[in-house]
């Protein structure tokens, strides 16, 4: 089928299968068994996609995928765009663990994990840092032990995302203690529901709790859900971050992504106008500095999903991404908080709305976007040897 054809059929289906209470802001689905879908349409939604492959757009119709080249995927994130349409499914699963598991899995582990993640039955978290191993996460101390068919896992990990909703962890373990420190890791999955694992939820400055510790007490993982080769799991567990970072899924969100007008439309309610400019002129330059590196990493984005030949995941470039996205994530924040004045920094509920109250959450949380998924300053010592070759 030609792209247009397929841009005219996706455009009809979409038109009559999204229902108008999936379209504009609200919930979109995780997979976790543990989080109830309360809105009909959302619901429908899902079923709907789940039914057609979208949940999981470019991923073979075998495990319960579109099987969409990467054209294709575009077309139809630009048309569900166009009328509004969420995600009906957005998840550790599709972004992360899937995308690693279509690389590294046994043909059985795909059978048994990826229908799942496609059909919405299951939410994912990862256990990698932990209390003395985050930047340096090869000293990770959390171990793994053969017995039978199950590995015993004992230790803990910190800063485990969503945690506390989730049912299953990809989880990074030592195995070979006498191994150098990159060569005595493997990685496993693992149930959340067992006797052996305990969540407890970190609070944050923000208010939220999406962070917990995570502790295992004799926790198993079935010999059967090794991914790759014991003791070299270190290069699935990179290989994985750089999905994190920017794998096709957030690369191809962020090539369909249109420009931020709400900025500008902020900075005139509360900075006001002069001859058809926003009356501050430093910030008018920000703002505009903001708007081209903004633009400057779309067409990026792009370039990089119309290069791509199979839908892959780039390589250490997503160390760039990394860096630029979550950079300008901040610089967004700064200047809209900045340009609301006193009411861009509200904490009390009774004094502030809950638009502002938001934006201050929103605030505190982008401090951490810089750190999680590997700090800004691990990303520039790989782009410095991985991208630019430069010398250790």
């Amino acid at each position: 089928m030609k792209l247009e054809e397929f841009r005219a059929d996706t455009r009809a289906w979409l038109a009559d299968n999204c229902p108008p209470g999936a379209r504009g802001p609200g919930q979109v689905s995780n997979g976790s068994t543990k989080i109830k879908i309360t809105d009909p349409d959302t619901r429908l939604w899902l079923e709907r996609m789940i039914e057609k492959g979208w949940t999981v757009p470019n991923w073979p119709t075998t495990y319960g995928g579109g099987g969409l080249s990467t054209a294709e995927y575009v077309v139809l994130l630009q048309e569900m765009k166009a009328i509004g349409a969420r995600p009906a499914l957005s998840s550790f699963g599709t972004s992360m663990i899937g995308p690693t598991l279509l690389e590294y899995g046994t043909e059985e582990q795909k059978l048994r994990h990826l229908p799942r993640i496609a059909r919405a039955e299951v939410e994912w978290c990862q256990g990698y840092s932990e209390p003395g191993s985050g930047s340096d996460l090869a000293s990770l101390q959390t171990r793994a032990e053969l017995d039978g068919d199950h590995y015993v896992i004992n230790g803990s990990k910190i800063w485990t995302s969503g945690a506390h909703n989730a049912d299953w962890m990809f989880i990074l373990v030592r195995t070979d203690r006498d191994a150098p420190k990159h060569d005595g890791i493997s990685f496993m999955l693992l149930s959340m529901d067992q006797p052996g694992v305990t969540v407890k939820p970190i609070k944050l400055l923000s208010g939220e709790s999406p962070f917990n510790e995570t502790f295992f007490d004799n926790a198993l993982a079935a010999r059967d859900d090794l991914v790759g080769e014991l003791n070299k799991g270190w290069t699935v567990g990179k290989r994985l971050l750089q999905h994190e970072r920017s794998g096709m899924e957030s690369l191809v969100s962020g090539s369909t992504s249109g420009e931020d007008s709400g900025l500008i439309d902020l900075a005139r309610e509360h900075l006001g106008e002069e001859n058809g400019k926003l009356a501050e002129a430093s910030t008018r330059d920000e703002i505009l500095c903001y708007q081209m590196d903004m633009e400057a990493l779309h067409l990026t984005q792009r370039r990089v999903v119309a290069e791509s030949q199979d839908g892959a995941t780039p390589g250490p470039a997503t160390s760039i991404f990394k860096v630029v996205s979550t950079e300008l994530q901040q610089k967004h924040l700064d200047l809209k908080t900045r340009v609301e004045g006193s009411h861009g920094f509200g904490i009390d509920p009774h004094a502030f709305s809950d638009l502002e109250l938001d934006t201050m959450r929103q605030f505190f949380f982008s401090r951490a976007a810089s750190i999680y998924s590997g700090s800004n300053e691990i990303q520039r010592n790989i782009i410095a040897k991985r991208v630019l070759g430069l010398p250790d």
